[in-house]
Protein backbone atom coordinates (compact mmCIF):
# COMPACT_ATOMS: atom_id res chain seq x y z
CA UNK A 1 0.00 0.00 0.00
CA UNK A 2 1.44 3.32 -0.32
CA UNK A 3 2.37 5.91 1.70
CA UNK A 4 -0.67 8.21 0.43
CA UNK A 5 -2.92 5.51 0.94
CA UNK A 6 -1.96 5.18 4.13
CA UNK A 7 -2.59 8.57 5.59
CA UNK A 8 -6.00 8.91 3.33
CA UNK A 9 -7.55 5.90 5.50
CA UNK A 10 -10.14 7.28 7.88
CA UNK A 11 -9.17 6.77 11.26
CA UNK A 12 -11.54 5.30 14.24
CA UNK A 13 -10.96 7.07 17.61
CA UNK A 14 -11.90 5.94 21.08
CA UNK A 15 -15.28 5.39 22.21
CA UNK A 16 -17.11 7.82 23.68
CA UNK A 17 -20.48 6.48 26.26
CA UNK A 18 -23.45 8.34 26.89
CA UNK A 19 -26.84 7.66 28.54
CA UNK A 20 -28.75 8.59 25.66
CA UNK A 21 -28.30 9.51 21.78
CA UNK A 22 -30.45 11.54 20.45
CA UNK A 23 -30.19 10.99 16.19
CA UNK A 24 -31.19 14.40 14.18
CA UNK A 25 -30.90 17.87 14.64
CA UNK A 26 -34.23 18.76 13.63
CA UNK A 27 -37.43 19.92 15.30
CA UNK A 28 -37.91 16.71 17.14
CA UNK A 29 -33.83 15.95 17.93
CA UNK A 30 -34.21 19.88 19.37
CA UNK A 31 -37.32 18.96 21.21
CA UNK A 32 -35.87 15.95 22.01
CA UNK A 33 -32.54 16.93 23.77
CA UNK A 34 -35.07 20.05 25.58
CA UNK A 35 -36.81 17.77 27.05
CA UNK A 36 -33.93 15.24 28.37
CA UNK A 37 -32.40 18.19 29.51
CA UNK A 38 -35.36 19.29 31.87
CA UNK A 39 -36.71 16.03 33.07
CA UNK A 40 -33.38 14.03 33.03
CA UNK A 41 -30.39 16.68 33.96
CA UNK A 42 -28.87 13.65 35.25
CA UNK A 43 -28.38 11.74 32.06
CA UNK A 44 -25.46 12.28 29.30
CA UNK A 45 -26.37 12.69 26.19
CA UNK A 46 -24.85 13.60 22.40
CA UNK A 47 -27.34 14.62 19.23
CA UNK A 48 -25.72 13.67 16.13
CA UNK A 49 -26.38 15.54 13.07
CA UNK A 50 -25.37 14.29 9.43
CA UNK A 51 -26.20 17.97 8.16
CA UNK A 52 -23.75 21.02 8.98
CA UNK A 53 -26.22 22.83 11.23
CA UNK A 54 -29.87 22.27 12.63
CA UNK A 55 -33.18 22.69 11.35
CA UNK A 56 -33.70 19.08 9.29
CA UNK A 57 -36.32 19.84 6.21
CA UNK A 58 -35.97 23.83 7.82
CA UNK A 59 -32.13 23.66 6.42
CA UNK A 60 -32.36 21.04 3.87
CA UNK A 61 -35.20 22.87 1.64
CA UNK A 62 -33.77 26.30 0.28
CA UNK A 63 -36.52 26.63 -2.65
CA UNK A 64 -37.95 30.48 -3.00
CA UNK A 65 -41.20 30.65 -0.60
CA UNK A 66 -40.11 27.87 1.40
CA UNK A 67 -42.62 28.08 4.76
CA UNK A 68 -44.58 25.46 7.35
CA UNK A 69 -48.11 24.19 6.03
CA UNK A 70 -49.00 24.21 9.66
CA UNK A 71 -49.27 27.29 12.06
CA UNK A 72 -46.48 27.44 13.99
CA UNK A 73 -48.62 27.71 17.43
CA UNK A 74 -49.00 24.23 17.55
CA UNK A 75 -45.96 23.50 15.00
CA UNK A 76 -43.84 25.17 17.84
CA UNK A 77 -43.05 23.79 20.82
CA UNK A 78 -45.42 23.62 23.79
CA UNK A 79 -42.68 25.32 25.77
CA UNK A 80 -41.87 27.88 23.64
CA UNK A 81 -44.25 30.40 23.06
CA UNK A 82 -44.87 31.80 19.07
CA UNK A 83 -45.29 35.19 18.35
CA UNK A 84 -44.71 35.67 14.77
CA UNK A 85 -47.40 35.00 11.97
CA UNK A 86 -49.17 31.20 12.14
CA UNK A 87 -47.86 30.21 8.81
CA UNK A 88 -43.71 30.88 8.88
CA UNK A 89 -41.04 30.62 6.62
CA UNK A 90 -37.82 28.67 7.11
CA UNK A 91 -35.81 31.44 8.11
CA UNK A 92 -38.29 31.95 11.56
CA UNK A 93 -38.75 28.86 12.52
CA UNK A 94 -35.13 28.11 12.38
CA UNK A 95 -34.40 31.44 14.43
CA UNK A 96 -36.89 29.99 16.86
CA UNK A 97 -35.37 26.57 17.22
CA UNK A 98 -31.77 28.74 17.40
CA UNK A 99 -33.40 30.75 20.57
CA UNK A 100 -34.51 27.40 21.95
CA UNK A 101 -30.77 25.96 21.86
CA UNK A 102 -29.47 29.12 23.01
CA UNK A 103 -31.80 29.76 25.87
CA UNK A 104 -31.38 25.85 27.00
CA UNK A 105 -27.74 25.57 26.78
CA UNK A 106 -28.36 22.50 24.15
CA UNK A 107 -25.49 23.40 21.58
CA UNK A 108 -22.59 21.66 23.69
CA UNK A 109 -24.84 18.64 23.28
CA UNK A 110 -25.28 18.86 19.57
CA UNK A 111 -22.53 17.22 17.04
CA UNK A 112 -23.00 18.49 13.74
CA UNK A 113 -21.53 16.41 10.44
CA UNK A 114 -22.05 13.19 11.78
CA UNK A 115 -23.51 10.62 9.53
CA UNK A 116 -24.41 6.98 11.31
CA UNK A 117 -23.81 3.91 9.46
CA UNK A 118 -24.34 1.09 12.14
CA UNK A 119 -26.07 0.84 15.18
CA UNK A 120 -25.79 -2.48 17.08
CA UNK A 121 -27.27 -3.50 19.96
CA UNK A 122 -25.56 -6.06 22.55
CA UNK A 123 -27.68 -7.70 24.83
CA UNK A 124 -24.66 -9.30 27.16
CA UNK A 125 -23.81 -5.32 27.38
CA UNK A 126 -26.96 -4.03 26.90
CA UNK A 127 -25.94 -1.41 24.85
CA UNK A 128 -26.05 0.46 21.57
CA UNK A 129 -23.01 0.71 19.62
CA UNK A 130 -23.12 3.72 16.69
CA UNK A 131 -20.55 4.33 14.17
CA UNK A 132 -20.76 7.63 12.19
CA UNK A 133 -18.45 9.34 9.33
CA UNK A 134 -17.61 12.81 9.99
CA UNK A 135 -18.00 14.85 7.11
CA UNK A 136 -14.95 17.56 8.11
CA UNK A 137 -12.40 15.14 8.83
CA UNK A 138 -13.82 11.62 6.89
CA UNK A 139 -12.70 9.79 9.74
CA UNK A 140 -15.16 7.05 11.77
CA UNK A 141 -16.14 7.79 15.35
CA UNK A 142 -17.73 5.26 17.52
CA UNK A 143 -20.23 5.70 20.32
CA UNK A 144 -22.10 3.81 22.86
CA UNK A 145 -25.44 4.57 24.65
CA UNK A 146 -27.95 2.88 26.51
CA UNK A 147 -31.18 4.38 24.48
CA UNK A 148 -31.46 5.32 21.29
CA UNK A 149 -34.01 8.30 20.63
CA UNK A 150 -34.43 8.35 16.64
CA UNK A 151 -35.15 11.88 15.58
CA UNK A 152 -34.39 12.19 11.99
CA UNK A 153 -37.48 11.98 10.31
CA UNK A 154 -38.68 9.47 7.56
CA UNK A 155 -37.13 10.91 4.19
CA UNK A 156 -33.74 10.83 2.60
CA UNK A 157 -32.38 14.48 2.88
CA UNK A 158 -30.40 14.17 -0.02
CA UNK A 159 -32.17 13.50 -2.82
CA UNK A 160 -35.99 14.10 -3.45
CA UNK A 161 -38.32 11.89 -5.45
CA UNK A 162 -38.38 12.63 -9.09
CA UNK A 163 -40.49 10.17 -11.32
CA UNK A 164 -38.56 8.76 -14.52
CA UNK A 165 -40.52 9.73 -17.59
CA UNK A 166 -39.48 9.03 -21.23
CA UNK A 167 -38.25 11.56 -22.56
CA UNK A 168 -36.00 13.22 -19.78
CA UNK A 169 -32.85 13.02 -21.30
CA UNK A 170 -33.77 14.45 -24.73
CA UNK A 171 -35.04 17.76 -22.79
CA UNK A 172 -32.77 20.59 -23.34
CA UNK A 173 -33.96 22.98 -19.86
CA UNK A 174 -33.29 22.37 -16.68
CA UNK A 175 -34.86 20.16 -14.36
CA UNK A 176 -34.52 20.68 -10.23
CA UNK A 177 -36.10 19.53 -7.56
CA UNK A 178 -37.17 21.34 -4.84
CA UNK A 179 -35.21 20.06 -1.92
CA UNK A 180 -32.06 20.52 -4.07
CA UNK A 181 -32.37 23.95 -5.77
CA UNK A 182 -29.58 25.01 -6.99
CA UNK A 183 -28.64 28.24 -5.16
CA UNK A 184 -27.81 29.63 -8.73
CA UNK A 185 -31.33 28.88 -10.80
CA UNK A 186 -31.95 31.94 -12.70
CA UNK A 187 -35.51 31.71 -13.51
CA UNK A 188 -36.18 35.03 -13.97
CA UNK A 189 -37.93 35.82 -17.23
CA UNK A 190 -38.38 32.06 -18.19
CA UNK A 191 -41.16 30.06 -18.64
CA UNK A 192 -41.24 27.46 -15.53
CA UNK A 193 -43.47 24.00 -15.21
CA UNK A 194 -43.76 23.12 -11.64
CA UNK A 195 -45.26 19.60 -11.45
CA UNK A 196 -47.34 18.49 -8.60
CA UNK A 197 -50.15 19.47 -6.32
CA UNK A 198 -48.99 19.40 -2.96
CA UNK A 199 -47.93 22.25 -0.23
CA UNK A 200 -44.40 22.62 -2.15
CA UNK A 201 -45.96 23.84 -5.16
CA UNK A 202 -48.50 25.74 -4.00
CA UNK A 203 -46.10 27.02 -1.90
CA UNK A 204 -43.16 27.58 -5.01
CA UNK A 205 -45.38 28.17 -7.72
CA UNK A 206 -46.42 31.92 -6.25
CA UNK A 207 -43.15 33.02 -5.02
CA UNK A 208 -41.53 32.98 -8.61
CA UNK A 209 -44.27 34.18 -10.43
CA UNK A 210 -43.52 37.50 -10.83
CA UNK A 211 -39.97 36.66 -11.61
CA UNK A 212 -40.87 34.04 -13.88
CA UNK A 213 -42.12 35.02 -17.90
CA UNK A 214 -45.03 32.47 -16.67
CA UNK A 215 -45.33 29.53 -14.28
CA UNK A 216 -47.21 26.23 -14.73
CA UNK A 217 -48.19 24.12 -11.86
CA UNK A 218 -48.85 20.80 -13.51
CA UNK A 219 -50.78 18.63 -11.34
CA UNK A 220 -51.94 14.64 -12.32
CA UNK A 221 -55.04 15.39 -10.02
CA UNK A 222 -56.81 18.23 -8.08
CA UNK A 223 -55.82 18.61 -4.46
CA UNK A 224 -57.52 20.36 -1.36
CA UNK A 225 -56.48 23.92 -0.40
CA UNK A 226 -57.38 26.18 2.76
CA UNK A 227 -56.99 29.95 2.04
CA UNK A 228 -57.36 32.46 4.34
CA UNK A 229 -55.11 35.45 6.31
CA UNK A 230 -52.20 34.45 7.48
CA UNK A 231 -53.03 35.90 10.65
CA UNK A 232 -54.72 34.66 14.04
CA UNK A 233 -57.66 37.53 15.48
CA UNK A 234 -57.81 35.43 18.92
CA UNK A 235 -54.03 35.69 19.38
CA UNK A 236 -54.13 39.58 18.08
CA UNK A 237 -56.75 40.27 20.49
CA UNK A 238 -55.21 38.87 23.28
CA UNK A 239 -51.74 41.18 22.62
CA UNK A 240 -53.84 44.07 22.68
CA UNK A 241 -55.07 43.09 25.79
CA UNK A 242 -51.23 42.76 27.05
CA UNK A 243 -51.70 39.14 27.69
CA UNK A 244 -48.74 37.37 28.86
CA UNK A 245 -47.31 35.11 25.72
CA UNK A 246 -47.32 32.07 27.32
CA UNK A 247 -51.22 32.39 27.96
CA UNK A 248 -51.40 33.67 24.85
CA UNK A 249 -49.38 30.61 22.84
CA UNK A 250 -50.77 28.33 25.16
CA UNK A 251 -54.62 29.66 24.61
CA UNK A 252 -54.27 29.82 20.89
CA UNK A 253 -53.19 26.33 20.79
CA UNK A 254 -55.91 24.87 22.15
CA UNK A 255 -58.39 27.02 20.08
CA UNK A 256 -56.28 25.43 16.93
CA UNK A 257 -56.40 21.90 18.60
CA UNK A 258 -60.26 21.96 19.14
CA UNK A 259 -60.83 23.59 15.74
CA UNK A 260 -59.04 21.45 13.94
CA UNK A 261 -60.45 17.71 15.81
CA UNK A 262 -63.86 19.52 14.73
CA UNK A 263 -62.76 19.47 11.41
CA UNK A 264 -60.86 16.09 11.01
CA UNK A 265 -64.21 14.49 12.61
CA UNK A 266 -66.84 16.76 10.12
CA UNK A 267 -64.43 15.50 7.21
CA UNK A 268 -65.06 11.98 7.87
CA UNK A 269 -68.57 12.75 9.15
CA UNK A 270 -69.85 14.43 6.90
CA UNK A 271 -67.31 14.89 3.65
CA UNK A 272 -69.39 16.43 1.10
CA UNK A 273 -70.46 19.02 3.41
CA UNK A 274 -66.71 20.08 4.33
CA UNK A 275 -65.82 19.48 0.63
CA UNK A 276 -68.11 22.04 -0.21
CA UNK A 277 -66.71 24.86 2.26
CA UNK A 278 -63.12 23.84 1.05
CA UNK A 279 -64.07 25.25 -2.38
CA UNK A 280 -65.91 27.67 -1.15
CA UNK A 281 -62.66 29.22 0.22
CA UNK A 282 -61.22 28.68 -3.52
CA UNK A 283 -63.91 30.48 -5.34
CA UNK A 284 -63.71 33.53 -3.47
CA UNK A 285 -60.78 33.73 -5.62
CA UNK A 286 -61.27 31.78 -9.46
CA UNK A 287 -64.08 31.29 -11.31
CA UNK A 288 -66.22 28.12 -11.61
CA UNK A 289 -64.80 26.56 -14.51
CA UNK A 290 -61.04 26.69 -13.12
CA UNK A 291 -62.75 25.32 -9.73
CA UNK A 292 -64.40 22.49 -11.42
CA UNK A 293 -61.53 21.35 -13.67
CA UNK A 294 -58.58 21.78 -11.29
CA UNK A 295 -59.28 22.16 -7.77
CA UNK A 296 -61.95 19.68 -7.16
CA UNK A 297 -60.72 16.16 -5.56
CA UNK A 298 -62.39 12.97 -6.24
CA UNK A 299 -61.45 11.96 -2.88
CA UNK A 300 -62.43 13.40 0.49
CA UNK A 301 -60.91 15.57 2.91
CA UNK A 302 -58.17 14.71 4.71
CA UNK A 303 -57.17 11.31 2.66
CA UNK A 304 -54.29 13.41 2.01
CA UNK A 305 -52.72 16.73 3.92
CA UNK A 306 -54.25 19.87 3.07
CA UNK A 307 -52.08 22.71 2.42
CA UNK A 308 -52.92 26.23 3.78
CA UNK A 309 -52.51 29.43 1.07
CA UNK A 310 -51.96 32.17 2.66
CA UNK A 311 -53.61 35.51 1.94
CA UNK A 312 -54.53 32.68 -1.23
CA UNK A 313 -51.32 34.01 -2.83
CA UNK A 314 -51.64 30.96 -5.39
CA UNK A 315 -55.02 31.99 -6.41
CA UNK A 316 -54.01 35.41 -6.94
CA UNK A 317 -51.48 35.07 -9.04
CA UNK A 318 -53.53 32.68 -11.45
CA UNK A 319 -56.11 35.05 -11.20
CA UNK A 320 -53.61 38.13 -12.14
CA UNK A 321 -52.52 35.68 -15.16
CA UNK A 322 -48.67 35.22 -13.73
CA UNK A 323 -49.32 31.62 -12.98
CA UNK A 324 -51.86 28.90 -14.18
CA UNK A 325 -53.02 25.18 -13.30
CA UNK A 326 -52.80 22.47 -16.27
CA UNK A 327 -54.66 19.03 -14.79
CA UNK A 328 -53.49 15.88 -16.98
CA UNK A 329 -50.83 13.23 -17.55
CA UNK A 330 -47.57 13.57 -18.77
CA UNK A 331 -47.19 11.48 -22.09
CA UNK A 332 -43.24 12.34 -22.31
CA UNK A 333 -40.38 15.12 -22.03
CA UNK A 334 -39.34 16.94 -25.20
CA UNK A 335 -36.79 18.95 -25.93
CA UNK A 336 -38.84 21.53 -25.33
CA UNK A 337 -41.03 20.97 -22.32
CA UNK A 338 -43.94 18.14 -21.50
CA UNK A 339 -45.69 16.63 -23.89
CA UNK A 340 -49.32 15.70 -22.11
CA UNK A 341 -51.32 12.62 -22.71
CA UNK A 342 -54.11 14.87 -23.88
CA UNK A 343 -51.91 15.72 -26.66
CA UNK A 344 -51.42 19.80 -25.39
CA UNK A 345 -47.82 20.47 -24.97
CA UNK A 346 -46.35 22.41 -22.19
CA UNK A 347 -43.23 24.72 -23.44
CA UNK A 348 -40.53 25.01 -20.49
CA UNK A 349 -36.78 26.23 -20.09
CA UNK A 350 -37.03 24.55 -16.18
CA UNK A 351 -39.02 22.14 -15.23
CA UNK A 352 -39.51 21.74 -11.22
CA UNK A 353 -40.29 18.19 -9.91
CA UNK A 354 -42.38 18.53 -6.98
CA UNK A 355 -42.63 15.26 -6.61
CA UNK A 356 -42.30 14.33 -3.67
CA UNK A 357 -39.42 13.12 -1.53
CA UNK A 358 -38.08 8.82 -0.79
CA UNK A 359 -39.14 7.75 2.58
CA UNK A 360 -36.52 5.98 4.71
CA UNK A 361 -36.89 4.11 8.17
CA UNK A 362 -34.73 4.95 10.76
CA UNK A 363 -32.40 7.02 8.74
CA UNK A 364 -30.92 3.89 6.20
CA UNK A 365 -28.70 3.55 9.41
CA UNK A 366 -27.64 -0.58 9.11
CA UNK A 367 -29.10 -1.75 12.57
CA UNK A 368 -28.70 -5.21 14.09
CA UNK A 369 -29.36 -7.12 17.21
CA UNK A 370 -26.78 -9.25 18.84
CA UNK A 371 -25.25 -9.59 15.50
CA UNK A 372 -27.94 -10.55 13.03
CA UNK A 373 -29.21 -7.79 10.64
CA UNK A 374 -32.56 -6.00 11.60
CA UNK A 375 -35.58 -5.56 9.09
CA UNK A 376 -38.06 -3.07 10.87
CA UNK A 377 -40.94 -4.64 8.13
CA UNK A 378 -40.95 -7.55 10.13
CA UNK A 379 -41.60 -6.01 13.25
CA UNK A 380 -45.25 -4.64 14.89
CA UNK A 381 -45.07 -1.18 16.01
CA UNK A 382 -46.17 -0.01 19.87
CA UNK A 383 -48.05 3.27 18.82
CA UNK A 384 -45.71 3.95 16.12
CA UNK A 385 -43.07 4.88 18.42
CA UNK A 386 -41.35 1.51 20.04
CA UNK A 387 -40.98 -1.92 18.09
CA UNK A 388 -41.18 -5.80 18.80
CA UNK A 389 -37.91 -7.22 19.72
CA UNK A 390 -35.77 -3.86 19.49
CA UNK A 391 -34.46 -2.95 23.21
CA UNK A 392 -33.64 0.49 23.97
CA UNK A 393 -35.10 2.54 20.97
CA UNK A 394 -38.13 5.13 20.42
CA UNK A 395 -38.56 6.94 17.36
CA UNK A 396 -40.45 10.14 17.10
CA UNK A 397 -42.84 9.71 13.88
CA UNK A 398 -45.79 12.32 13.73
CA UNK A 399 -48.75 12.90 12.54
CA UNK A 400 -50.48 13.82 9.29
CA UNK A 401 -53.68 15.87 10.09
CA UNK A 402 -52.11 17.57 13.07
CA UNK A 403 -48.72 19.52 13.83
CA UNK A 404 -45.46 17.09 13.77
CA UNK A 405 -44.15 18.56 17.08
CA UNK A 406 -47.17 17.42 19.17
CA UNK A 407 -46.41 13.98 19.00
CA UNK A 408 -42.51 15.20 19.17
CA UNK A 409 -43.78 17.10 22.73
CA UNK A 410 -45.88 13.81 24.07
CA UNK A 411 -42.89 11.21 22.99
CA UNK A 412 -40.24 13.75 24.71
CA UNK A 413 -42.44 13.04 27.84
CA UNK A 414 -42.95 9.28 27.36
CA UNK A 415 -38.67 8.84 26.89
CA UNK A 416 -38.17 10.58 30.35
CA UNK A 417 -40.86 8.64 32.20
CA UNK A 418 -39.37 5.31 30.22
CA UNK A 419 -35.98 6.00 31.36
CA UNK A 420 -37.09 6.86 35.19
CA UNK A 421 -39.18 4.14 35.32
CA UNK A 422 -36.12 1.53 33.67
CA UNK A 423 -33.92 3.54 36.96
CA UNK A 424 -36.80 2.92 39.49
CA UNK A 425 -36.97 -0.61 38.61
CA UNK A 426 -33.05 -1.29 38.70
CA UNK A 427 -32.78 -2.74 34.86
CA UNK A 428 -30.74 -1.83 31.66
CA UNK A 429 -33.37 -3.30 28.52
CA UNK A 430 -36.76 -2.16 27.81
CA UNK A 431 -38.19 -3.76 24.51
CA UNK A 432 -42.09 -4.36 24.32
CA UNK A 433 -43.43 -7.67 22.66
CA UNK A 434 -46.76 -9.12 21.83
CA UNK A 435 -48.72 -9.89 24.66
CA UNK A 436 -50.80 -13.39 25.32
CA UNK A 437 -54.16 -11.63 23.93
CA UNK A 438 -51.98 -10.45 21.07
CA UNK A 439 -50.73 -13.50 19.38
CA UNK A 440 -53.60 -14.14 16.80
CA UNK A 441 -53.91 -10.50 16.20
CA UNK A 442 -54.27 -9.59 12.56
CA UNK A 443 -51.26 -7.41 11.33
CA UNK A 444 -51.89 -4.08 9.05
CA UNK A 445 -49.81 -1.82 7.22
CA UNK A 446 -48.18 0.98 9.18
CA UNK A 447 -50.93 3.30 8.19
CA UNK A 448 -54.25 2.34 6.72
CA UNK A 449 -54.13 3.63 3.38
CA UNK A 450 -57.39 3.55 2.59
CA UNK A 451 -57.97 6.62 6.08
CA UNK A 452 -54.33 7.87 4.36
CA UNK A 453 -52.43 7.74 0.90
CA UNK A 454 -49.75 10.44 -0.14
CA UNK A 455 -47.82 8.72 -3.19
CA UNK A 456 -44.69 8.91 -0.84
CA UNK A 457 -46.21 6.48 1.94
CA UNK A 458 -47.85 4.21 -0.64
CA UNK A 459 -44.24 3.86 -2.70
CA UNK A 460 -42.49 3.12 1.22
CA UNK A 461 -44.92 1.59 2.74
CA UNK A 462 -43.14 -1.92 2.22
CA UNK A 463 -40.45 -1.01 4.54
CA UNK A 464 -42.16 0.11 7.67
CA UNK A 465 -43.14 -1.78 10.86
CA UNK A 466 -46.68 -3.48 10.44
CA UNK A 467 -49.32 -2.51 12.91
CA UNK A 468 -52.01 -4.54 14.70
CA UNK A 469 -56.12 -3.84 14.86
CA UNK A 470 -55.34 -2.63 18.89
CA UNK A 471 -54.49 1.36 19.40
CA UNK A 472 -51.30 -0.23 21.38
CA UNK A 473 -50.05 -1.44 18.13
CA UNK A 474 -50.55 1.14 15.78
CA UNK A 475 -49.92 4.60 15.29
CA UNK A 476 -53.51 6.15 15.50
CA UNK A 477 -52.24 9.46 14.16
CA UNK A 478 -55.45 10.43 16.26
CA UNK A 479 -53.56 13.50 18.41
CA UNK A 480 -56.71 14.33 20.35
CA UNK A 481 -56.87 10.64 22.01
CA UNK A 482 -53.25 10.13 22.30
CA UNK A 483 -52.36 13.37 24.14
CA UNK A 484 -54.64 11.46 26.99
CA UNK A 485 -53.53 8.13 25.87
CA UNK A 486 -49.88 8.55 26.05
CA UNK A 487 -49.09 9.83 29.66
CA UNK A 488 -51.21 7.19 31.08
CA UNK A 489 -49.51 4.03 29.42
CA UNK A 490 -48.93 1.73 31.63
CA UNK A 491 -45.21 1.03 31.88
CA UNK A 492 -45.61 -2.28 33.85
CA UNK A 493 -48.47 -3.45 31.39
CA UNK A 494 -47.50 -7.09 29.78
CA UNK A 495 -46.71 -5.31 26.62
CA UNK A 496 -42.94 -4.04 28.19
CA UNK A 497 -40.70 -6.56 28.68
CA UNK A 498 -37.47 -5.32 31.04
CA UNK A 499 -34.44 -7.33 31.94
CA UNK A 500 -33.90 -8.58 34.78
CA UNK A 501 -37.51 -7.23 36.15
CA UNK A 502 -39.20 -9.35 38.62
CA UNK A 503 -41.46 -12.02 37.67
CA UNK A 504 -44.65 -11.86 36.83
CA UNK A 505 -47.82 -13.25 37.96
CA UNK A 506 -48.67 -16.53 36.36
CA UNK A 507 -50.28 -16.24 33.22
CA UNK A 508 -49.82 -12.38 33.11
CA UNK A 509 -47.40 -12.86 30.47
CA UNK A 510 -46.52 -14.88 27.14
CA UNK A 511 -45.50 -18.53 27.45
CA UNK A 512 -42.98 -17.43 24.59
CA UNK A 513 -39.74 -15.85 24.91
CA UNK A 514 -39.14 -12.47 24.50
CA UNK A 515 -37.16 -13.05 21.19
CA UNK A 516 -40.34 -15.41 19.84
CA UNK A 517 -42.80 -12.65 20.62
CA UNK A 518 -40.63 -10.20 18.74
CA UNK A 519 -40.54 -12.08 15.34
CA UNK A 520 -44.28 -11.68 14.81
CA UNK A 521 -45.63 -12.66 11.53
CA UNK A 522 -45.44 -9.85 8.78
Amino acid sequence: MSASATLTRPTTKAVEHFDVIIVGAGISGVGGAYHLSKQRPNDSYVVLEAQENFGGTWLTHKYPGIRSDSDLYTFGYRFKPWTGTPIATAAEILTYMNEVIEENDLGSHIRYGHTITSASWSSRENLWTLEAVRSDTGETVRFTTGFLWMCQGYYRHGKGYTPEWEGMADYKGKIVHPQTWPEDLDYKGKKVVVIGSGATAATLAPAIAGDCAHVTVLQRSPTYFIPGRNANELADTLRQLEIDETWIHEIVRRKILFDQAAFTRRSLEEPETVKAELLAGVRAFLPEDQVVKHFTPTYRPWRQRIAFIPDGDLFQGIRAGKASVVTGEIERFTETGILLKSGETLEADIVVTATGFDLNVLGDIDFAIDGQPLDFSKTVTYRGMMFTGVPNLVWVFGYFRASWTLRADLIGDFVARLLGHMEKKGVKKVMVALRPQDQDMALQPWIDPENFNPGYLMRGMHLLPKSGDKAEWRHTQDYWAEKDEIPAIDLDDAAFVYEGAPARASGSTSTKSPADRAAAPA
